[in-house]
């Protein structure tokens, strides 16, 4: 068979299936459920590093294939699944959705794959040089889309679904900007990751009362 298959990839496939699961739950028009499995695919991928680092006798080519299963993975989970929910959510109130939001959803698209790419060039060059662990990230990572885009469907708490489909559409074309301007963003240890899993269960919560 082609590929590797061990347990230190489970939790990246767990990250795709979950956001496959939620495009199927957003094109039903159940948007809570899709943004809930968001939420999921940010927790799996949040811990498949480190399962993956428990593997102390990896080969190099199981090492470089988890990087670009990894990197592939992300850019559907959250490259293309906050796409698709923003484009169900807007062809749900406006019956076909404009330009603008086409743009919007492409754009945020585009910039992902262009992070995801230049990220998987950039980091295997730095594991050609050094064995340390990455302190920073250059630009917002692709994954904080999983906490991003259902912190913001939080606002039809206070708002109406019009006003919050808008906005989550307009921090879209923000968020992938930020994917792609150079500045530094420090990353989270195993505290800041905690801390990240909490946000994100008291956003799920948030997501079923609504």
């Amino acid at each position: 068979m082609i590929g590797f298959y061990n347990y230190t990839v489970i939790l990246t496939y767990l990250s795709l299936v979950s956001a496959l699961f939620g495009t199927h739950l957003a094109f039903k028009g159940n948007f809570d459920g899709a943004l809930i499995c968001l939420l999921l695919s940010g927790a799996f991928d949040s811990f498949d590093g480190m399962v993956a680092r428990t593997k102390k006798d990896r080969t190099e080519e199981e090492r470089k294939f988890g990087i670009q299963i990894d990197s592939l993975a992300d850019m559907f989970s959250f490259g293309i699944f906050p796409a698709i929910i923003g484009y169900t959510m807007m062809d749900s109130i406006v019956c076909g959705v404009t330009w603008l939001w086409f743009f919007i959803f492409a754009f945020y698209a585009l910039c992902a794959i262009s992070r995801l790419g230049y990220f998987n060039v950039v980091e295997e060059m730095r594991q050609n040089t050094t064995t340390e662990k990455r302190k920073y990230y250059q630009g917002l990572p692709v994954t904080s889309a999983s906490l991003i885009f259902p912190a913001v469907c939080l606002l039809r708490h206070f708002l109406t679904v019009e006003m919050t489909y808008s906005i989550y559409a307009w921090v879209m074309f923000i968020t992938a900007w930020a994917f792609i301007i150079n500045f530094k963003v420090r990353k989270p240890g195993l505290k800041g990751i905690l801390v990240m899993l909490v946000v994100g269960i008291l956003i799920c919560t948030g997501l079923i009362m609504l």
